[in-house]
């Protein structure tokens, strides 16, 4: 059985040294990257990736949750201005709302919570209502941050708000909204992307181009092959991030997440399009 390798990466581009759009899709292209996540909606990435056949995962921004939450009309002018006036040209895949809101008590994002399942039925019915519910996916981000235990994963748990925030606002009533055909009783079959993974190559402690490489590579050769929970099927992973940002905020090592410098120069020897062979084991 062959497995095609899910990888992307993410573009986020806070930077001002950085190439022109049209050089940062041909730069994908040329490494074999089929695949980009997207922060918040830019027409001029959108419109440089007419034509490209590179699939999208498109975030709508923290910024946009609450007014797109309460407003049925905003949502739906929302999916018309970002993804039907480019949906012949450009591949999207999945839009992911409420990137890493954190529910629990004291942190910064808490008081968005309530607007990710509002602002998620929103769109889902603004794109339902074009017939293209099949196709473009809705969907959230979460973080690492939520578990209070991940190791083995068989018995990862979530901590505080998070785990009613995930299951019984977000994947159950999701599930309900979308008449999903999907088990309730017990886990979900819910897909999971990996929507971010990232090493520094400076900044910090083990922050190098030895570490980094070798965490990228490492990945990739994890995710191209085949897990028990989806025989046949690799996990879609997106690194982070295409490039080194100069305008990053926080720690140094913030801004030398890149794959590539600005110069369009590849830090890492990576391979973005291999096919994997896997042998059926299954009696």
């Amino acid at each position: 059985m062959q497995v095609v390798l899910k990888v992307g990466v993410c573009n986020e581009q806070l930077g001002n040294n950085l190439p022109s759009n049209q050089e940062v899709v041909q730069l994908y292209k040329s490494n074999g990257i089929q695949r980009m996540r997207m922060y918040a909606p830019n027409p001029q990435v959108l419109q440089a990736l007419r034509g490209s056949d590179i699939e999208l995962v498109l975030d709508v921004p923290k910024r946009d949750l609450q007014h797109l939450a309460i407003d049925a009309p905003a949502a739906a002018k929302w999916v018309q201005d970002n993804v039907l006036n480019y949906y012949l040209d450009v591949k999207f895949q999945i839009i992911a709302i409420g990137n890493e809101v954190n529910p629990n008590h004291g942190q910064p994002t808490a008081h968005l919570a309530p607007f990710v399942l509002l602002a998620m039925s929103k769109i889902y019915d603004a794109i339902a209502s074009t017939g293209l519910k099949d196709e473009i996916k809705v969907s959230t981000a979460t973080y690492s941050v939520f578990l209070s235990n991940s190791y083995p994963p068989s018995l990862g748990s979530f901590k505080g708000a998070s785990s009613p925030f995930l299951y019984k606002n977000l994947f159950d009533a999701m599930l309900d909204a979308t008449d999903s055909a999907l088990e309730k009783a017990g886990r979900p079959k819910v897909k999971i992307v990996v929507s971010e993974s990232r090493w520094p190559s400076a900044g910090g402690p083990a922050a190098s181009v030895e570490n980094a490489g070798t965490c990228y590579r490492n990945l990739i050769n994890h995710v191209k092959g085949e897990s028990p929970k989806t025989p046949g099927r690799a996990i879609e992973t997106y690194l982070f991030a295409m490039f080194d940002e100069n305008q990053k905020t926080g720690a140094q090592s913030e801004k030398h997440f890149g794959l590539f410098s600005p110069n369009k120069q590849p830090k890492y020897q990576l391979s973005f399009d291999q096919v994997s062979t896997i042998k059926n084991s299954m009696k």
